[in-house]
């Protein structure tokens, strides 16, 4: 069998443990088990829904982090995913293709997570030879010893935590260790004013045709006249229709349909590519990753693609209209800089003073 000369990332999620942590952190020790119940979820409004809002754990700052060291050949998440609070993340962890392993009421007590995955990981360090990296997503104690046996079978092991609700022996124990609130730090560093973004690379608006009836271009016209009307009721945006200019009869979608093609997180219009995420903060965020792995404020071109095309395999710059990725970099010129010297480089642009 070749052996891939990429780098081969597995990622074992203890997801109980990173949300508890989390939730813990902001709301005060063993917040969590007093505040929220296995079974049932908290109703929309109250205190405690409203405090697990603030404590989301951002499932793509984890997995873009992990994507640095290599491919992800392997992501499994380690809960049960009956319970209301983890079954609110069960989308965002499919999207990203994390394998879910669920944890029934009678192995999801105290350890059953942790033995789980540890011995999930003991298997597939000796089934998969090349597996260069082990991600380990926990503050327990109780994965010391993985890590050991992650390091005398010749892995570089990487564990991420919450501050505060990690062992300082798992610490000790890994190659390298990143605090979960680092993470988000380098994430908001890669938002990026969508406005203005869009401003520097929007294509001249097409003139208008009277005759023409709605299209995809129309109904995308229409979402941006009404942005509201994704949250409506299917009734009220029903009683509230938008009164058509008289020289302009063109037929509005309904209601129902703008709700269906608008989506969760808005993208902008210039995004053909099918990606879920937005280009430019991809981008944004790739460099800002590798800048804090390596502290080089320059970065190969060819890097930065690839460290994107971990974080969102369908991206495709020939999608979004650029004949190749330089073409792409140029287009966002707002925001990254090329280097001059033909070195095939790239850095996030200086903000002046």
């Amino acid at each position: 069998m070749p052996v891939s000369a990429e780098p081969r990332v597995a990622l074992y999620f203890d997801f109980d443990n990173i949300v508890i942590s989390r939730y813990d952190q902001l709301h005060g020790d063993f917040a969590y088990r007093k505040d929220t119940s296995r079974s049932k979820a908290p109703s929309a409004g109250t205190k405690t829904a409203e405090k697990l809002r603030e404590a989301t754990v951002d499932i793509d700052a984890v997995l873009d982090f992990a994507a640095t060291f290599g491919t992800i050949a392997i992501a499994r998440a380690y809960a049960d995913w009956s319970t209301p609070v983890n079954a609110s993340y069960r989308g965002q962890l499919i999207d990203r293709a994390v394998d879910l392993v669920q944890l029934f009421p009678l192995s999801a007590t105290k350890n059953g997570a942790d033995i789980r995955l540890a011995v999930d990981a003991v298997e597939d360090m000796f089934r998969i030879d090349d597996l260069s990296h082990i991600v380990i997503v926990a503050g327990d104690s109780d994965y010391v010893a993985l890590a050991q046996k992650a390091k005398r079978l010749g892995r570089y092991v990487v564990g991420i935590g919450v501050a505060g609700g990690t062992s300082r022996a798992l610490t000790a124990a890994v190659d390298e260790f990143a605090d979960y609130d680092a993470l988000l730090t380098t994430d908001a560093d890669a938002e990026v004013d969508d406005a203005d973004e869009a401003a520097a690379v929007a294509p001249a608006a097409p003139a208008p045709n009277r005759r023409r009836r709605a299209s995809t271009k129309t109904v995308e016209a229409a979402s941006d006249e009404a942005p509201e009307a994704s949250g409506r009721s299917r009734g009220r945006a029903k009683s509230e229709p938008k009164a058509a200019e008289p020289d302009e009869p063109v037929e509005r979608p309904s209601a129902r349909v703008l709700q269906f093609m608008a989506p969760a997180d808005p993208v902008p219009a210039e995004d053909g590519s099918g990606s879920p995420r937005n280009p430019g903060r991809l981008l944004q965020k790739a460099i800002e990753l590798l800048h804090a792995k390596n502290d080089e404020e320059w970065q190969s071109s060819s890097a930065v693609k690839n460290q994107m095309l971990r974080m969102d395999p369908s991206f495709q710059e020939r999608r979004l209209g650029f004949a190749s990725f330089t073409e792409f970099l140029k287009s966002r010129g707002g925001v990254v800089e090329l280097d001059e010297t033909g070195r095939g480089r790239v850095r996030i642009r200086p903000k002046k003073d």
